[in-house]
Order: C-alpha cells, then structure tokens, then sequence
C-alpha cells in the first residue's frame, strides 16, 4: 500500500466522523472551485448523467475546451510521449506497415500524437491524419500547423460523420469528455473504422457514471464507463479487442467516493472481424 492511498483511505474515514465530513467536504469544494493551472486534474462528486453532472458546476466557472486557455495546452507534448504512448505507438506504425493510410483523431488537440509520434516511426507518404475537437482547440491548431507541420498531412473537421472516411479511428484521453459514448458515435457511421485504437480511457470494473473534472482552468463532466459496457457495445458492432494495456501513471481520485476512484487507466486495439 502506497501513501497515497494510505492517506486516502485516512480522509475516507474522517469524512463519517460527526461533524468532521461536512468541514472536509466543504474545504475540497473551496479547494476545487479555485481554478489554479498548478493543480490540473482534480475530480468532484458523482453523478448519473453528462446533464447532471454539467449542471453541478457553478455559472462562475469556466467550462469545457472550447475556450483559448485550454486550446493553450499541451504544446510539449507535440515534442515528446510517455510510456503508455508506446502500445499505441506500435499498433499504428504495424497498421501504417499494413498499409493503412488514414486516421481520424477524436480529441486529438492541436495534433498532439500526430507531432510527437512522427519522430519515433514514418508515417506514410499518402498519410491523412484529420483532428475533430472544440472550435477554439481546432482553431489553435491550424495556426501551429502553419509553423510546424511540415509533413502537410494534418487537417481538421467538426464532423464526427467523417471518422467513417478513416482506416483507423484514435482516441487517446478523450473518450471521457463525450456526451455520448463511442459505440453511439460509431453506430451512427455509414461506414465504420477497421480499426480502433484507443488510450487513457478511464474504465472502471462494474459500474458506469460522471464525475467533474477541473483541469486547472475550465471544469468539465467527465466519463468514466464499466467495463462490460464498454466491451460490450463496440463488439455488438463487430469489433473484437485485440489487445489491452494499463496505464498505472493515471489515476482519477474522487475525495469521498473511494469505490468510484481509479487506480489506473486503460489503453486498447481493436479492430473488425472479418
């Protein structure tokens, strides 16, 4: 047992002591209305709905991505990755060997992945690598592919209908943000994806539900989905898991909920059966 959890399970119990669980509730709420960029990734509460929980977070507070403090973020990772980059690393540069040529990328930022994993593998001459995200994300992103991409390969779309034009759907940390799930996005395609490749999907083992996240400027509703469900509804549309890898650097701590915080996230390949 780690010390945080050990401190965790500590707060835990206090917050049933009489008296003590209000003043400790009450504190983390201060805590998390503070919107401060040096505390990123704080989580609040949970709820059933997307709606529920979006309607839990004050008017005063920022919301969503679709705002120029959050299109600021992430430019470092366009030059570097992280150890659970390397899974999805390996599936795309084996499907571009395969001779996949194109990738729609749900939430992908600025093109974040598509940067940073061109200096590890070559991408194909005739790649496609199409970016859907928020307005003022996909607005940030086209003025930094002026300066940086040099591959010419990027584009950007608010269609969600043109994942159906891709060999090879990616999703990597942005499953969560969704108000609808991917099975419901994938079911709605004329033609789907062969391929999915997805990472940091926050997955929990029985239950489905939302929580609030505060990403240190804007706060958003936040997804996490059961396992079965998950599974369950791309395999109803003919897709099979391929392989599956944790990312044990993730964690979604929710102060008060203990059976509702994970302890680590997700990453999968799957594709289609023939």
């Amino acid at each position: 047992m780690d010390s945080h959890t050990t401190i965790q399970g500590i707060v835990e119990q206090a917050s049933h002591w009489p008296g003590i669980g209000g003043l400790l509730r009450a504190r983390y709420e201060r805590r998390f209305r503070a919107h401060d960029s040096t505390m990123r990734n704080l989580y609040r509460g949970v709820y059933s709905s997307f709606a529920e929980a979006q309607a839990s977070i004050p008017q005063s507070l920022l919301q969503g991505y679709d705002n120029a403090a959050s299109a600021s973020f992430y430019r470092e990772r366009t030059r570097r990755v992280f150890l659970n980059d390397y899974p999805a690393m390996w599936w795309l540069s084996r499907l571009f060997e395969e001779g996949q040529t194109s990738v729609f990328d749900l939430g992908g930022h600025i093109g974040i992945a598509y940067y940073a994993y061109q200096r590890y593998f070559r991408y194909p001459d005739t790649v496609r690598w199409t970016v859907m995200d928020v307005p003022a994300v996909m607005e940030a992103g086209a003025a930094w592919a002026e300066k940086n991409d040099s591959l010419r390969h990027l584009s950007f779309t608010s269609r969600p209908e043109d994942a159906g034009d891709a060999n090879v759907f990616f999703a990597a940390g942005s499953l969560q943000y969704l108000d609808y799930t991917l099975a419901q996005l994938l079911a709605q395609l004329d033609r789907r994806p062969a391929h999915l490749l997805l990472n940091s999907v926050p997955i929990h083992m029985t239950v489905s539900y939302f929580t609030v996240q505060n990403t240190g400027v804007s706060c958003c509703p936040y997804r996490v989905i059961a396992e079965r469900e998950f599974v369950d509804g791309l395999r109803e549309l003919g897709y099979v898991v391929r392989d599956r890898w944790e990312n044990t650097d993730r964690r979604c701590d929710i102060p008060f909920y203990p059976a509702h915080s994970l302890d680590r996230y997700f990453g999968l390949y799957l594709s289609r059966e023939s």
